[in-house]
């Protein structure tokens, strides 16, 4: 993206599909895939705003970082796009279909392929590892849950001998990354990371760094994380996108992060107390 500012233009039609080309006057001009889109996005709770009219496009197979404070509004944008909550008003476009506009069977299917990693990791202390990693998967065997669940566990860098124990007999960081094997058990092609590295130590963050670029490359997954981890950021971001008070102050590639002169975004990365952002 050239502007380093997020920029949209208002749309002289509407339709239900986006497609990757369009067609004007007998000549076909491609455009860039995206495989998010969402257009004029807002949530308000009990008369509180909390997403601002969002403008966001996420490109296919991307890893994009979404940086923001407590309270900005990053978790309220991932739980809209995945179904968790509904928006009072906005457009959301996976695979370029409107989600809202859709029957619950298709809904479904679009969410069947999506994988989330909770923050806190959000593990169901009652299961073991193995049924916490199959949890969505009720038709399989025993033997299929075993086979599936110790192949994740493998892609995390955890051995498969810890099937049949529960996450309380688990580290803080073992536990996240049962939580991340669990979250790419239907091999999504969209994976949503919230706070991955909260609650760890600077090696066991980087740990679950690597293994978030591992995972991004070896399912070509467009995977959002949400972060207010510079250091994560830095590492596992391709784009990055900045919400303050619900409305993308910021959007542009990693280099461009570094060297931008937006008020809000360097008052974020360098924690100064005074900018644009309240303290």
């Amino acid at each position: 993206m050239r502007s380093k500012k997020y920029k949209t233009t208002k749309p002289i039609f509407q339709i239900k599909r986006v497609y990757s080309f369009f067609c004007l006057f007998g000549v076909c001009m491609s455009v860039e895939e995206f495989k998010i889109k969402i257009r004029s996005l807002y949530k308000s709770f009990a008369n509180h705003k909390v997403l601002n009219g969002i403008d966001l496009d996420v490109k296919k197979g991307s890893s994009l970082v979404i940086l923001g404070g407590s309270g900005s509004g990053k978790s309220v944008l991932i739980k809209n796009i995945v179904g968790l909550i509904k928006p009072d008003k906005g457009k959301i476009f996976i695979d370029n279909v409107e989600i809202q506009d859709i029957s619950s069977k298709q809904k479904f299917e679009i969410m069947d392929g999506i994988g989330f990693l909770f923050q806190g990791g959000a593990l169901f202390d009652s299961l073991n590892i193995r049924d916490n990693i199959t949890f969505e998967t009720k038709k399989l065997s025993k033997k299929e849950k075993n086979d599936l669940a110790g192949a994740k566990l493998n892609s995390v860098g955890l051995s498969p001998r810890i099937l049949e124990l529960y996450p309380a007999e688990l580290s803080g960081g073992m536990q996240k990354r049962v939580a991340l094997a669990r979250a790419i058990c239907s091999t999504p092609s969209i994976l949503f990371l919230d706070e991955p590295t909260t609650g760890l130590d600077p090696i066991m963050a980087n740990v679950i760094n690597e293994l978030i670029i591992k995972i991004q490359e070896e399912l070509g997954a467009t995977t959002i994380t949400i972060t207010h981890d510079m250091i994560s950021a830095a590492k596992i971001a391709k784009e990055v996108a900045m919400i303050y008070q619900g409305k993308i102050k910021w959007y542009g590639s990693k280099d461009e992060m570094r060297n931008s002169d937006n008020p809000y975004l360097k008052q974020f990365i360098n924690g100064l107390t005074t900018g644009p952002i309240e303290v």
